[in-house]
């Protein structure tokens, strides 16, 4: 079934402006949420010149925060009902990448990374399949990464951690659901420019464009696989040879 209406956390800049921007483009419906308002607020501008027939509702949302995310998926829920529609799909995909080796002072930045990309993904889950086993539907959207394969040393340490996490909590959550007629889909993409990857000193290997990478990434969350890899080469494979990589070839990568 096609998916109408559509929230995605994190819209504010990288791959969820470019995922909301795609999806614009094809006609559907959008409930965005970040912390920077300003940006939602400039973003919805440029979806409007896009495709001014698209309903686009923002909403402020700091993940951290459980109750927040509660009350800003209820409300943009409500948003939908009110113009007779319903809420068809959930991307979670609000995430930072702060943080250092372990044990050099970087606790306070290592700590809130893993409490926004795992504890925020777990409030994200409650309150979207909250709304879908209530209605009976829907399509939920976990954005890891392919670094949730393996444990990674330096600044990925906390963060791919937290995709291992997060890979994890969707499997387990779709085994749960297997009976009913909600989906939910794991995408594990490889390096996509960002705002996260700017601040990394060597480009990474394989890297690809923002533009590309949001049009890869919402071609594959269309097709509503258990698990999707973007781009689909190398990432595909090479999870597959990531697991007999040495502790040596892993640091050096």
């Amino acid at each position: 079934m096609k998916r109408k209406n559509i929230l995605i956390t994190g819209a504010s800049s990288g791959l969820g402006k470019g995922m909301a921007m795609e999806f614009a483009k094809q006609g559907c419906n959008l409930a965005l949420c970040a912390r920077r308002v300003e940006n939602l607020e400039a973003l919805k501008k440029e979806i409007h010149a896009i495709n001014p027939k698209v309903k686009v509702f923002i909403r402020p949302l700091d993940v951290a925060q459980a109750q927040q995310v509660f009350d800003v998926f209820r409300g943009f829920n409500q948003d939908f009902q009110d113009v007779g529609e319903q809420l068809d799909r959930v991307i979670v995909n609000a995430g930072i990448g702060k943080g250092a080796s372990l044990g050099k002072g970087y606790a306070e930045q290592n700590m809130q990374t893993a409490i926004i990309n795992f504890c925020g993904a777990l409030s994200q889950f409650e309150a979207a399949l909250e709304i879908f086993r209530a209605q009976n539907h829907g399509h939920l959207v976990a954005i890891s990464s392919i670094s949730a394969f393996r444990g990674f040393p330096f600044a990925m340490n906390v963060y791919a951690a937290t995709k291992a996490g997060l890979r994890s909590l969707a499997e387990g959550a779709r085994v749960d659901v297997l009976k009913k007629p909600i989906k939910i889909s794991s995408v594990f993409p490889g390096y996509i420019e960002s705002e996260m990857t700017d601040k990394v000193e060597k480009r990474p290997p394989f890297m690809i464009s923002l533009d590309k990478g949001s049009k890869l990434l919402v071609k594959a969350i269309n097709k509503e696989k258990r698990n999707a890899y973007v781009p689909f080469w190398p990432w595909y494979f090479f999870r597959h040879y990531m697991r007999f990589m040495s502790l040596k070839s892993l640091r050096k990568f």
